[in-house]
């Protein structure tokens, strides 16, 4: 059975990027910290797959050199004409959560991190998220694109573990019960 996993951060207020999009305050040098990836290489070493929004997507394909050559890319989207064509392991993806969710285990991947505000969001609704890694960036934004949204019911949720860096984030793991 499959394990989705998600990794993202957020602002202390809960946005995952601004009103725009943009996420330029995640990438300030304010927050570098040398040598030091905050746990990501760990954790995409237990990665097979990577399943995205298209609006997460095209925010990689801006990134200066594309991170996941190697990793194989599910891109979620409700637009039956969108397309891309590439050299990297690029897949989108059309159909329901469930239809992932057979497709990714008849291809033997055992671990996907689910990236992007609304693709999290889809599988804490379908409660099919097994496990979150949150990393709270010390900045209040105010306003912009939400990590959490509506739910229909709570979502019960254990602690594993909370880690501080010297730039003052605060990173937290839990697993969905």
């Amino acid at each position: 059975m499959i394990q989705y996993k998600a990794f993202i951060a957020s602002s202390l207020d809960g946005f995952i990027a601004r009103s725009d999009g943009s996420i330029d305050w995640l990438t300030s040098n304010e927050y570098t910290l040398e040598n030091n990836d905050l746990g990501y290489s760990s954790f995409m070493q237990g990665i097979d797959c990577i399943v995205m929004g298209r609006t997460t997507f095209e925010t990689v394909l801006s990134f200066e050199s594309y991170p996941f050559a190697s990793v194989p890319v599910y891109v979620l989207t409700r637009n039956p004409e969108y397309k891309f064509e590439s050299d990297y392991p690029i897949f989108i993806f059309h159909g329901k959560l469930k239809d992932l969710t057979s497709h990714l285990e008849k291809n033997k991947f055992k671990a996907a991190y689910v990236d992007g505000g609304l693709v999290i969001q889809s599988f804490i609704k379908e409660q099919m998220l097994n496990e979150i890694i949150v990393t709270k960036i010390p900045v209040l934004l105010g306003s912009g694109l939400s990590l959490f949204g509506y739910l229909a019911q709570e979502q019960k949720l254990e602690h594993i573990q909370t880690s501080t860096f010297a730039n003052g984030f605060v990173q937290s793991e839990y697993h969905f019960k």
